[in-house]
């Protein structure tokens, strides 16, 4: 395969191109087309917007590569929230440990950079296209803005691994990645980190436009324009732009409700979920024979990883949980009287725990199969506590505005926890209030690692009390250590641009390496 950059089209095929020429785009469900076929009609080019959004759950290469799910997971594993109770499985210990993203050879530093580079290609066919297309303007323009706001989301999950921080009133001149909004296969190199979200807010800005007059959309499982709000949310918080922070997330949640408590004990698995935004719909045939977001987190289904290694919460973030607040029934206590609620996982023969299962305190029961006979299950990539959480947070750090920003996360609070009074804290005091409930309510979602990013907080894995599968795991294995490395101070927080891509992209040479 000669001459094809990591960023280029290759990453939509693996087996079946034999050049670097754009024969084949990943579409349907269950194949490959060519070009010519995906963009005869509107309904076909609505199956290859079907197939990009597969590409978000589908395995790369091995099994803790499932597409965005595993980067959820890798994204908590590098926090200090998401613990294991086991060493005895190498997926995502890697990310855990704090070592192979720093490593340019390393599958870890390859994996999200092969895959959001995928996805975003494949986003980019769909948009080079749309327009020659016969049908329907407004149908044309909705399919349009679905991959102009997926394209800023891969550009964005890119630019918080590979780049430095974003520093609101700086010019962010630092090195970020390769702005990749063509497939003409030319060499692209690393932008600044103001010109990649210069790139990331005028693809939103024209999503939005577009998606206003967009009919209603098929499926939680494609983006609209409460989703694109969404994003243009999550990136402004990045940003540290307060006021469009709070202003998208505020209108991104707009006709959408929280979960009844009891929902909240149901599993987060099911995108019919009223709380759902947006997020991926995995079919029992569409899981891989091993590997699979539920197959390593999931509290009841009973894989190798699930069933020793039961993930738990950090036992100082568990103390903070008010005893009335229904997120705290999510973990297991460690009394007899509650170990019935956390069986772990379970025989699919028996419908009993399975043989050999381990039961440990603070075990979590969050995320789990409806079928134990499958690891097949929705998984939850934007909710609605979400968009309260980004307003009330951005609305307590603009300042001045410790009311309104006690007042937007109370709607939140109170639906958790009835008992909850509205905050009367100001400053850094309703700030941690906002961020312990933002920590509690994201947990396993895939947001500590950019949280502690962009915040540029110390990532402290000490006082724990966590118990442990094994006597043989120690902290210094897996890096539960005193870990007060700020973004700002350490260049651990850049995940190594992939050596592949230096050795491929004419444009990026060992030079442009994170240091």
């Amino acid at each position: 395969m000669k001459n094809c950059k990591i960023t280029s089209v290759f990453m939509l095929i693996i087996a079946l191109f034999t050049s670097c020429k754009k024969d084949f785009l990943e579409t349907f469900p269950t194949d490959q087309v060519a070009q010519t076929t995906a963009f005869e009609s509107i309904a076909n080019a609505k199956l290859a917007v079907n197939g990009m959004y597969r590409l978000m759950y589908l395995q790369i290469s091995n099994q803790s590569q499932d597409a965005h799910g595993a980067m959820m997971l890798n994204m908590d594993a590098m926090g200090e929230d998401f613990v294991w109770s086991g060493n005895t499985y190498s997926y995502f210990k890697p990310a855990l440990r704090w070592v192979d993203h720093r490593s340019a050879s390393s599958s870890l530093a390859a994996f999200p950079y092969l895959l959001y580079y995928r996805i975003n290609s494949n986003a980019n066919m769909i948009i080079e296209n749309i327009d020659n297309i016969s049908g329907a303007t407004v149908d044309k323009d909705a399919i349009k803005g679905e991959c102009l706001a997926v394209r800023a989301w891969c550009h964005f999950n890119l630019v918080q691994l590979y780049g430095k921080r974003y520093e609101a009133g700086k010019q962010n001149t630092q090195p970020g990645i390769p702005i990749a909004i063509s497939n003409d296969g030319v060499d692209q190199p690393r932008s600044s980190v103001e010109a990649v979200y210069a790139q990331i807010n005028k693809d939103l800005d024209q999503a939005i436009i577009l998606l206003a007059a967009a009919p209603a959309r098929s499926a939680k499982t494609h983006v609209n324009l409460s989703v694109a709000k969404g994003f243009k949310a999550r990136v402004a918080l990045t940003m540290q732009d307060w006021t469009n922070a709070a202003k998208y997330a505020r209108e991104a949640r707009t006709g959408f409700s929280l979960m009844s408590n009891s929902d909240y004990l149901g599993g987060f698995t099911v995108i019919s979920n009223a709380e759902w935004m947006w997020g991926a719909n995995q079919l029992a045939d569409q899981v891989p024979t091993y590997g699979s977001f539920y197959s390593y987190v999931s509290g009841n289904f009973n894989s190798s990883w699930n069933r020793l290694e039961p993930k738990m919460i950090n036992s100082v973030l568990y103390a903070k949980i008010a005893s009335t607040d229904i997120r705290k029934k999510l973990w297991w206590d460690g009394t007899t009287a509650d170990k019935v609620n956390f069986p772990g996982a379970i025989d699919a023969a028996t419908g009993t725990a399975a043989s050999g299962v381990k039961v440990i305190k603070y075990m979590h029961r969050k995320f789990k199969v409806q079928d134990v006979n499958s690891r097949a299950g929705d998984i939850p990539f934007m909710r609605v506590a979400e968009m309260y959480l980004i307003e009330a947070e951005a609305l307590a750090r603009a300042g001045g505005q410790d009311a309104a920003a006690a007042s937007a996360l109370y709607p939140l609070a109170v639906n958790r926890n009835p008992s909850y009074v509205l905050s009367t804290k100001t400053g850094a005091a309703l700030i941690d209030e906002i961020m312990v409930q933002r920590r509690i309510e994201l947990w396993g979602e895939g947001f500590r690692f950019y949280d502690l990013k962009r915040t540029d907080s110390d990532m402290d894995r000490n006082g724990m009390d966590n118990p442990r599968v094994s006597t043989s795991v120690t902290y210094t294995d897996i890096a539960y250590t005193l870990f007060k490395a700020r973004a700002s101070q350490n260049n651990l927080w850049e995940y190594k641009i992939p050596q592949d891509e230096i050795d491929i992209n004419k444009a990026i040479g060992p030079e442009d390496q994170n240091p």
